[in-house]
């Protein structure tokens, strides 16, 4: 009991209308509030007319307080759509006092209209059943009936069930706000669950974007593992072999060179162990985990397999054809094969056409295919494959451009620059 007077004024007197959850989106039918608002500011003047009437004369308080409380109260009514909490207090004070001033008027034999409902007349019933809604919708639960109670207790204080209130009015005003409560915190509790849900959706959508990029940067880790561990192995065999190949070497270069294959051997089994963690979480064979990384060398057999796979396939070469680092190759062929596997699962029936250029600072790859022929079957999975694209490519500081042909097709382009100099030297726009 002594939580409740603090409680009460949390939910509705410092409290406000919830906001919308962070990320939410707005109700619908808060955009309708411009086309809204005249057609209720007339419905406030209606009832503000048939308010003065029932307050003045019906309760026998004169047209000066008729004027003033129904006023008050139709305002109220255009408020709540803004103000609901605020609304719903001028609201429920005009019908405490007008309640409690009709019964003293009846008390004190003032002609006072015996057909009259007390302590809710027929438009402020209307008034006080559309601020208890809108109270609803926008305020938590237990603020909402918190409201409805005070509203069925504070006007029936003066004269509980005696004087003018009647037992046939009383219920069918009790009904009819009750009910309003209750259908305005169904209709919030819907909205809120839904606004939930967008959220979650929202949230489980970027988390399992973050993981794939996440998944798709260490598949790239690992094969990076591979090509690096390649070189290192060559550097330490190399430096093992050289003494060998000078007639009297020197102890300096002796020395030197045991430095070099001792680093390199120490380089490569820190990038094995860094790496170690990755490859224990695989779940491919031993075999296919370290077999060689494929390379530009391999794409005509890629493309066999796919033409085997019933999709149509043209090929070709620009420029001289030259050994590239082995990351430009291993992403340039990942990346062919990635818009490869894109054109048989979104472009059933489409030709394709995979272009190969090599340029002085670096290689571009273009990856074309006519619009399908028949409608793709919808596709499982979470549809990541551009994301692995452009992660390779910003790897190798180079450029990635896709996006639909005027034919309505799709293309696929990139730039992988041949060394990190080579990385500003030559835009995409410059290389097509």
């Amino acid at each position: 009991m002594r939580a409740v007077p603090g409680a009460l004024r949390e939910d509705l007197w410092t409290g406000a209308a919830e906001p919308l959850p962070a990320g939410a989106r707005r109700p619908r039918w808060q955009d309708w509030w411009p086309a809204f608002m005249p057609p209720l500011v007339l419905i406030g003047f209606l009832l503000w007319i048939g308010l003065q009437r029932e307050y003045g004369y019906g309760y026998g308080l004169g047209s000066n307080a008729g004027v003033l409380l129904g006023g008050v109260q139709a305002a109220a009514v255009v408020v709540a759509v803004f103000r609901p909490l605020q609304a719903w207090w001028a609201s429920t004070a005009v019908v405490t006092a007008a309640a409690w001033a009709a019964n003293t008027a009846w008390a004190t034999h003032v002609d006072v209209r015996i057909d009259a409902m007390v302590p809710w007349t027929g438009n402020g019933l209307l008034a006080q059943a559309w601020v208890l809604f809108l109270v609803a919708l926008r305020c938590r639960p237990r603020a909402a009936f918190e409201a409805l109670a005070i509203s069925l207790v504070m006007p029936l204080l003066r004269d509980p069930f005696g004087g003018l209130s009647r037992y046939d009015d009383l219920r069918f005003g009790v009904l009819a706000l009750t009910m309003t409560t209750v259908f305005g915190t169904l209709v919030r509790g819907r909205r809120v669950a839904r606004t939930q849900l967008v959220v979650q959706e929202e949230l489980t959508a970027e988390e399992r974007s973050r993981r794939t990029q996440l998944e798709e940067r260490n598949r790239i880790a690992r094969e990076l593992h591979d090509v690096v561990a390649h070189h290192m192995s060559v550097i330490s065999i190399q430096a093992q072999v050289t003494p060998h190949l000078v007639d009297n070497p020197s102890d300096a270069l002796r020395e030197n060179v045991a430095g070099i294959r001792e680093n390199a051997v120490e380089a490569l089994a820190e990038l094995r162990r860094v790496l170690g963690v990755l490859r224990s979480e695989d779940a491919v064979p031993d075999g296919v985990r370290h077999a060689p990384q494929p390379t530009l060398d391999q794409l005509g057999e890629l493309i066999e397999n796919v033409r085997a796979a019933g999709l149509t396939v043209t090929e070709g070469t620009a420029g001289e054809r030259r050994p590239l680092p082995p990351g430009v190759e291993l992403s340039a062929y990942r990346i062919v094969q990635e818009a490869l596997s894109n054109a048989m699962r979104h472009a059933p029936g489409a030709e394709v056409r995979v272009e190969t250029g090599y340029g002085a600072t670096g290689l571009t790859v273009r990856v074309t295919n006519s619009a399908p022929e028949q409608t793709a079957s919808p596709s499982p999975g979470a549809g990541h494959g551009l994301l692995g694209m452009r992660e390779r490519t910003a790897m190798l500081g180079g450029e990635l451009a896709v996006g639909p042909t005027p034919e309505g097709g799709w293309e696929v382009t990139a730039f992988l620059p041949a060394s990190a100099s080579a990385a500003s030297a030559a835009p995409l726009e410059d290389i097509r």
